[in-house]
């Protein structure tokens, strides 16, 4: 075996064992909130399911990425807030979130300057591709889980933002019923965990720290807290002001509902005038040049034809015209014998 495919070997497999240890260490297994509120709920992991884990790896990436991470934790406290607070919005609330991220973060960027010193010294490629491969993985690497966790924080504040409506009118019927606030949002919590199972655990927690003594104004709060809605704080302050003043509270979040359901209702006409102007350029640089060659590539084919079959027409009447205007051949010369 040569050095070029032991070097390539070598990246292969260095790049595969990373990206499998992050993997595992992201998917795998929840965090421990979420495993005590399964446990809570009955939901707990079944007999043999922990076994068939590959608990020695997710352990190694657990314990190494951490690590990692701390290289490269902002020194700025405002930048470690702004960070700790995108990692919360999108749902990691491990302790260890923030140390996770940036490891694997590093951990990517590594990958790519190795992939492309390694294939520098297997010179599989030109040293210019080599270098530039290398960059594009590096930047991949930096620019690449800011943008996933972006993406998972505003996919959980839509499906947060959807559910919300309908939880909301489920705890005013448990009111209505004669539940206290805390009993009708377990309940709440307990129901609605089949249609938006998101939005049931984020009322799960907040179940448990009323539990634990915090009055449930501040127990909303910090649920807006956690997921950045503008709704769930609005949501909040009418759950608050009616503690504090003693209003109804079934009114309030009546009318706190339409007010949702009335927000809702806008959002989606928005999308859907926005549809109209989203779907212009593809419209213009996909469907309209397809639509013009299937109408006229036939009208062009027989114009050319046309023009062709012309052409050959007056080529074959100008040399017709050559053939009768050119002279006679001369008579040959009689023989001096004769």
């Amino acid at each position: 075996m040569d050095s070029e495919t032991t070097g390539l070997l070598a990246v292969f497999a260095a790049v595969a064992g990373l990206a499998l240890a992050i993997g595992l260490a992201l998917s795998s297994r929840r965090g421990r909130l979420s495993a005590r509120l399964d446990d809570l709920a009955g939901k707990g992991p079944r007999d043999g399911e922990a076994a068939e884990r590959p608990e020695a790896v997710v352990r190694l990436a657990r314990k190494t990425l951490p690590k990692l991470g701390k290289a490269i934790v902002p020194e700025d406290e405002k930048e470690r807030n702004r960070l700790a607070a995108r990692l919360t919005f999108a749902g990691l609330y491990n302790r260890q979130a923030m140390y996770l991220f940036l490891g694997v973060k590093l951990s990517l960027m590594i990958v790519g300057s190795v992939l492309g010193v390694g294939l520098i010294l297997s010179k599989a490629a030109s040293p210019t591709t080599s270098m530039g491969a290398a960059l594009a993985l590096f930047v991949a690497g930096m620019v690449g889980p800011s943008f996933w966790l972006d993406r998972r924080r505003k996919q959980r504040q839509i499906q947060l933002r959807r559910a919300l409506p309908d939880a909301l009118d489920v705890l005013i019927i448990c009111l209505e019923g004669g539940l206290s606030f805390q009993a009708g949002l377990k309940r709440v919590a307990e129901e609605i965990a089949s249609a938006h199972p998101l939005l049931g655990g984020e009322l799960r927690i907040v179940d448990r720290e009323i539990q634990l003594g915090r009055s449930p104004g501040d127990a909303l709060l910090r649920f807006a807290e956690r997921v950045g809605l503008d709704e769930a704080a609005s949501m909040a302050t009418v759950v608050g002001q009616a503690e504090r003043f003693g209003a109804s509270l079934v009114k309030s979040l009546k009318a706190h509902s339409e007010m949702l359901r009335e927000r809702r209702k806008q959002k989606a006409e928005e999308q859907a005038q926005k549809a109209a102007t989203k779907i212009l350029f593809p419209t213009l640089l996909c469907i309209f040049p397809a639509v013009f060659v299937i109408l006229l590539a036939p009208a062009v084919y027989q114009t050319m034809e046309a023009l062709g079959g012309m052409g050959g027409g007056a080529a074959t009447a100008q040399a017709a015209a050559k053939t009768v205007a050119a002279p006679a051949p001369a008579p040959a010369p009689a023989s001096p014998g004769r």
